[in-house]
């Protein structure tokens, strides 16, 4: 039988993405996949429904019927819990899922024996590449991030040579050089800012300098990469946060522009610029703070808001790939399109997901109604303690001959009378 994709059309108000671009129909088609696309799904990234309908699509409002025959379901965010009911059993759901702030709906996913894969979790590996959502939605957003600050910074960023003076080049800091942070530092570059940047991997340092910025680091705990095994940052020890925060305190004071991209997979964002930091730059600054959704990199920032504090605008835009709708979603459907395919047999056009495959393991939730990734599943329960046997109960008169042959084992021997003497 035919495979039967479905793509959904995002609930949240905030998200403007699509989870397939008529580009990626098209390929699906020529794969042999049957695409079904919700009404309305890429409107706000430029795709109308006639553009899906070309590619080879059909276009649908019921799209509860479509659910309940779809071998396949896409998105970019996690579904509604109506949604995932609609959905059959054993049907593949793909989408950045949110594992980890949404437990109930990947327990909604497992009860209705979905195969739910979340993008985001994608293993660093080399034949992963092209399927890596984090990396093609965080580049956007690096970029997107100094255009922000641009916007609001009311200063020019490169050095200009006038009649009437020179105009200093503007100071752009970057917090983070993953793939968000290497994007900032080669934006504010080409717009011809001074950039620095800092991380707690030191492997960052040479990228960084590639792009021509400068490194900002201490010294590193004794063999610690400041990396995960995936590749990730990781949380540091408090003597290094300590040493980092009175680094970065000092340095900041001197920024103009500070980019915040720091996250910790599975983690809250780590606080890197703290009130008396912000307090320190001088007014008419301004950070972007791209961690927001998970907390902030500085407490001061606030989810979908520009605030000011003493004159220094912090912005907190919300899904900051999706303000560049149109190149996000073509990238994401690719990722997503890479994915199925690398899983896909060409010969029975059929779906070959092999739960041993690396990367199914990685971004792999649910599988048979269970929880099955392994940072997410439930510990399992300890066997249950052995119970000693009870103890023989010992009769009143079994007890009694036992003191009586106690006493008598102990009782000394009289002694012996002397013979009278002379006999």
């Amino acid at each position: 039988m035919t495979v039967q994709l479905t793509v959904l059309k995002e609930e949240q108000a905030s998200e403007t993405r699509v989870a397939a671009s008529p580009e990626t129909v098209k390929k699906l088609k020529a794969m042999g996949v049957s695409v079904t696309v919700e009404a309305g799904a890429g409107v706000k990234s430029g795709f109308d429904d006639n553009d899906y309908k070309q590619a080879g699509a059909s276009v649908t409002k019921a799209i509860v019927a479509s659910l309940k025959k779809a071998d396949i379901v896409v998105s970019v965010r996690a579904p509604s819990a109506a949604k995932i009911k609609s959905m059959k059993p054993n049907a593949l759901m793909i989408g950045q899922l949110n594992p980890y702030q949404n437990a109930a709906g990947v327990k909604a996913l497992a009860s209705q024996k979905v195969q739910a894969m979340s993008m985001e979790l994608m293993p660093r590996i080399t034949r992963a590449q092209s399927m890596d959502v984090l990396s093609s939605q965080s580049n956007l957003a690096g970029y997107k991030a100094v255009l922000d600050a641009t916007a609001e910074y009311n200063r020019a960023l490169p050095m200009m040579m006038t009649a009437a003076g020179t105009v200093p080049a503007a100071r752009v800091f970057v917090m983070g050089a993953g793939v968000a942070g290497l994007q900032a530092i080669a934006t504010a570059k080409r717009l011809g800012a001074i950039v620095s940047a800092t991380d707690v991997r030191a492997a960052a340092a040479e990228q960084v300098e590639s792009l021509g910025g400068t490194f900002v680091m201490v010294e590193p705990d004794e063999g610690d990469s400041g990396e995960t095994a995936g590749g990730y940052a990781k949380e540091m020890s408090a003597d290094y946060q300590k040493r980092q925060a009175e680094l970065v305190a000092e340095h900041i004071a001197k920024q103009d522009i500070v980019i915040c991209t720091a996250l910790i997979p599975g983690r809250p964002a780590p606080e890197l610029v703290t009130r008396k930091m912000v307090e320190s730059m001088k007014p008419g600054s301004v950070i972007v703070d791209l961690a927001v959704e998970q907390g902030g990199n500085c407490k001061l920032s606030k989810p979908g808001k520009i605030v000011q504090h003493k004159g220094v605008a912090l912005i907190g835009h919300q899904n900051v790939p999706g303000r560049l709708a149109g190149n996000a979603s073509e990238l994401y459907a690719r990722n997503i399109l890479n994915f199925i395919d690398a899983f896909f047999d060409k010969d029975k056009k059929q779906l070959a997901i092999d739960w041993e495959d690396e990367i199914v393991l990685g971004i792999g939730l649910t599988r048979g109604g269970e929880i099955v990734h392994e940072a997410l599943a439930p510990p399992a329960k300890a066997a249950p303690a052995k119970k000693k046997p009870a103890a023989k109960k010992v009769t009143k008169s079994a007890a009694t001959r036992r003191k009586t042959v106690a006493k008598t084992a102990t009782k000394k021997p009289a002694p012996r009378k002397r013979a009278a003497k002379g006999a």
